[in-house]
C-alpha cells in the first residue's frame, strides 16, 4: 500500500512518479492510499481512475462517512474503504447500542463492491460488532502492537 499525497494527484504526477519509481510494471500488486481529507478536485479524480486503469487497487482512508465520502466512492471507483479509527472506537461494550454508521456501512455494502478494512480495533467486542456487520478485514492493536522488521520476520517465521 502506498498512501498518496494531495499534492502529487492530478496533472499527471502520480502516473510521472510511479513510471520514475518503476513501479507500472508492478501496479496490479499496489494498493493507493488516498485519505478523504486529502481527496483531490477533477483533475486528481482522473488521475486516480489512471492508477486504477493500470491495475492498481484504490483505498479511500479515514472513511467517517461524512456525505463527501459517499459521493467520491460513487465518483471514483475504489476497491477497498479504510474505515476510521474513530468510528470504530464509537464501539463499545456488550450490551452497549450499536453506533449509527453501522446502517451506512450496510447500506453502502449493498449498493457496491468494496472491501471494508476496519482501522484502528483495539477490543474483542470492537470485532465481534464489525464481523457482524460483515466487516471482513481488519487492523489494529487487538491483533498486534507495531512491530520492528526484525521482529515482524521472526513472528512470520514462528506463525507462517
Amino acid at each position: 500500500g502506498i498512501n498518496v499525497p494531495p499534492e502529487i494527484l492530478g496533472r499527471g504526477a502520480l502516473e510521472y512518479a510511479g513510471t520514475r519509481a518503476g513501479l507500472m510494471d508492478q501496479a496490479h500488486k499496489i494498493v493507493l492510499e488516498i485519505t478523504e481529507r486529502g481527496f483531490p478536485d477533477r483533475q486528481g479524480a482522473m488521475a486516480i481512475a489512471t492508477g486504477n486503469r493500470y491495475g492498481a487497487r484504490l483505498a479511500l482512508d479515514d472513511v467517517t462517512f461524512s456525505g463527501r465520502n459517499l459521493v467520491v466512492l460513487a465518483r471514483c471507483g475504489f476497491d477497498i474503504l479504510k474505515l476510521d479509527r474513530s468510528l470504530v472506537a464509537q464501539i463499545g461494550a456488550p450490551g452497549q447500542e450499536a453506533p449509527a454508521w453501522l446502517d451506512h456501512l450496510a447500506a453502502l455494502r449493498r449498493g457496491a463492491e468494496l472491501e471494508i478494512v476496519a482501522e484502528g480495533v483495539e477490543t474483542r467486542e470492537q470485532l465481534d460488532t464489525l464481523v457482524a456487520a460483515g466487516v471482513c478485514r481488519a487492523q489494529g492493536f487487538h491483533f498486534s502492537r507495531p512491530l520492528s522488521a526484525a521482529d515482524f520476520l521472526a513472528y512470520h517465521a514462528a506463525h507462517g
